[in-house]
């Protein structure tokens, strides 16, 4: 369009403009059925006179006038040249966006066409976009942070345009799931006492969210979808509660401590070995509990709610990543045809304790307990047919010499200097009976905390003692090699397996009963089993070395090493009902060290996360909320904080959350108004007249009760 100067205008202020609509665009596209568009531009332009004639539209009037209704035109073709039509409202809102602009009300550079003919999401015959500039720059935001609040009054599409930017994500396989929520307010009863089951009683303060996506999604696909766990619409009570017992144990660099008993700031261990805060602690109540166990017999509590890392061989085999389950949803999912489905991540580094001071080195108390003879009647002895471990063990010993008794004896005695006396104590039964381990018989060895929470090396050096003198490899053929290690000692098996879990390795345990065993020869005599043997089968991750001794550190690297450890979830069993607690820790991918070593998070990873009217949270929702994103997540949090309504005294979560994370990194504020308003126009004039209430009565006679003193246009202003 050409604006040139009237001629026939006595005033200077005057100017014409004359636009010519190319062929292409049927004049009815760009008047409107019966005109309506150009009665919208003309409604807005009272002073201006437009003339239609053939193709030829002109403006006469004053030029600020001229100039807008050319930019509206201009506007309106560029929408048109998409293919999309134009629609009274769109133009509306063109011209409400072009005069924001010229009065300078407006920030940014945005036209209306760009606003128009963002499409988000074209579903079931239909496309969603923004109609208005904010709803343009709310969904911008939601493009560039990772949390975006989307603040303003009902009907501006602030939960709508979230929900189709989720699934254009999940479309897109930007994110693995979606997860919707909202806090539900209860209106004078209690959710546990209202009628019907627990989808009965939540749906009413659903159905928002359930309504949306039918909009957007095949609604046969939502019931599959939400089975898999891909979609999840939840209470924000209820979403929240992934969770253990509060006495299941928990690793930290101090060794185990119950999960209740843990408090922000303290240090667990995380999947890497190494120490990671605790970033939140939300007690959760009593809850269903399930027992999840290993197949190597591993196992720890939590609700079914609760989060785990796994994938399938399927995933491993088309290097897809890890996905995160919840726990009921793969109760009766377990097998692959007869294989196990889900594999669970192991430690990719051993636990990293402090390194503590030791009486004993290390692998000599390993191979002291494997064989040697620590009952303290009688001199210390051991007992080994290879002599490179009787070096060891002496040049391991300060003090101390291996002498030989006779066959595989050896006796540990103390190296006499001038002048000692006969009543000197031998360094090693000292050292014993420092550790609690004099007296000691094969069925009651164990292994010392000062040296189960020790170092990586400390922990190393006493299994290598271990395995050297009572335990080795087992070739199998067409296998890697496993090590069997062998002891009469149940607190013995039970250290040596959390030896091997610490290290990031898997063991296997058997019990082979001493009653009905063939009895052994010893000195041409028979010698019956007093006690029950337990067999230990173990795999360790490549690069940790299992011996020392060389005859079979030379067969175990032979025939391959121990391959790679791993674990699969063999069965999940309801356990009762117990009062759980769930936290939140810093590690980079969320996870935690539980017991037996299995590892687990209940932090919310890949998904698009939505938590609607937020207004009614608490602050301490809010907080527990925003704490569980997990990587390559996003949140979108909207609400309206004019409409709160928590109990009287109770604090609006959203408020309050604009005070503290108002201009933190990666966190925007979107704030939408009544001009931004896409349901009826009506509606958009209730709110401005309420909004002109509230900012008087706030200021004459108080807030209403449970609202506080910030209405809508208080918080416009921030």
């Amino acid at each position: 369009m050409t604006q040139t100067p009237t001629a026939h205008t006595p005033t200077q202020e005057q100017a014409r403009a004359q636009l010519t609509v190319p062929a292409q665009h049927p004049m009815v596209t760009v008047l409107g059925s019966g005109d309506s568009l150009l009665r919208v531009i003309e409604k807005a332009f009272p002073a201006a006179d437009i003339h239609v004639r053939g193709n030829e539209i002109s403006a006469v009037g004053e030029s600020a006038d001229v100039a807008l209704i050319s930019r509206v035109f201009d506007e309106m073709m560029l929408v048109l040249r998409t293919g999309q039509p134009m629609t009274e409202d769109a133009v509306e809102r063109s011209i409400a966006m072009l005069k924001a602009s010229d009065n300078g009300t407006s920030e940014g550079s945005e036209t209306p066409a760009e606003v128009l003919t963002q499409n988000i999401l074209s579903s079931r015959g239909r496309t969603i976009r923004p109609k208005t500039l904010n709803q343009k720059r709310y969904v911008d935001a939601i493009d560039k942070h990772t949390i975006v609040f989307g603040i303003g009054p009902a009907g501006t599409g602030k939960t709508y345009l979230a929900m189709a930017k989720a699934v254009q994500a999940l479309q897109s396989k930007q994110v693995n799931r979606i997860i919707l929520t909202r806090p539900a307010v209860e209106a004078g009863e209690r959710l546990g006492f209202l009628p019907g089951t627990l989808y009965e009683k939540i749906d009413p303060y659903l159905r928002p969210l359930y309504d949306a996506l039918h909009d957007m999604l095949d609604p046969d696909s939502i019931p599959k979808l939400m089975a898999a766990g891909t979609i999840e619409v939840a209470p924000l009570a209820y979403m929240r509660g992934r969770a253990q017992p509060r006495f299941t144990n928990v690793l930290t660099p101090d060794g185990w401590r119950p999960i209740g008993d843990l408090a922000v700031g303290d240090l667990v261990i995380g999947s890497n070995g190494e120490p990671t805060p605790v970033l939140g602690v939300y007690p959760q109540g009593e809850k269903d509990i399930y027992r999840l166990t290993a197949q190597d017999g591993s196992w720890t509590l939590c609700c079914g709610e609760h989060l785990w890392t796994v994938r399938t061989r399927d995933d491993k085999r088309r290097d897809k990543p890890w996905r995160v389950l919840e726990t009921q949803e793969m109760i009766g999912n377990l097998r692959a045809a007869h294989a196990r489905r889900y594999e669970l991540p192991m430690l990719t580094a051993p636990v990293c304790f402090p390194e503590r001071q030791v009486p004993m080195d290390p692998y000599a108390l390993g191979l002291l307990l494997g064989d040697g003879c620590l009952t303290g009647s009688t001199t210390p002895s051991f007992a080994t047919e290879d002599p490179e471990l009787v070096v060891a063990l002496e040049s391991a010993l300060p003090g101390v010499a291996v002498r030989h008794r006779g066959g595989p004896n050896y006796a540990l005695n103390r190296v006499k200097a001038v002048g000692d006396v006969v009543t000197l104590e031998n360094p090693v039964t000292g050292i014993l009976r420092r550790l609690d381990l004099l007296g000691s018989r094969s069925h009651t060895k164990f292994i010392p905390d000062d040296y189960l929470q020790n170092s990586a090396g400390v922990r190393l050096a006493v299994l290598q003692g271990l395995l050297d003198s009572d335990g080795g490899p087992v070739v199998q053929r067409d296998r890697t090699c496993r090590i069997q290690y062998t002891t009469t000692s149940i607190m013995l098996r039970d250290d040596v397996i959390a030896l091997v879990q610490s290290l990031g390795g898997v063991a296997y345990t058997r019990r082979r009963p001493a009653e009905g065993r063939e009895p052994s020869r010893v000195n041409g005599r028979d010698v019956a089993y007093r006690h029950d043997a337990h067999v230990i089968d173990i795999r360790l991750p490549e690069g940790v070395e299992p011996f020392r001794l060389a005859r079979k550190r030379d067969k175990y690297h032979a025939a391959g090493g121990g391959g790679r450890p791993m674990r699969f979830i063999d069965s999940i069993e309801p356990a009762g009902r117990e009062e759980c607690v769930c936290i939140q820790v810093a590690a980079e991918d969320s996870l935690y060290v539980t017991q037996d070593h299995l590892l687990t998070h209940n932090t919310l990873n890949d998904a698009f996360i939505i938590l609607d009217e937020a207004q009614n949270t608490s602050p301490e929702q809010m907080k527990m909320f925003l704490t569980r994103l997990g990587f390559d997540s996003k949140i979108v949090i909207t609400g309206d904080v004019t409409q709160v309504d928590l109990p009287n005294g109770t604090k609006s979560g959203l408020r309050q959350v604009q005070e503290i994370l108002e201009g933190v990194e990666d966190v925007h504020f979107s704030r939408l108004t009544s001009h931004d308003v896409v349901r009826h126009k009506l509606v958009g004039r209730i709110v401005d007249a309420y909004e002109k209430y509230d900012s008087k009565n706030g200021t004459e006679n108080g807030s209403h009760p449970g609202r506080g003193r910030t209405g809508a246009k208080g918080t416009k202003g921030k």
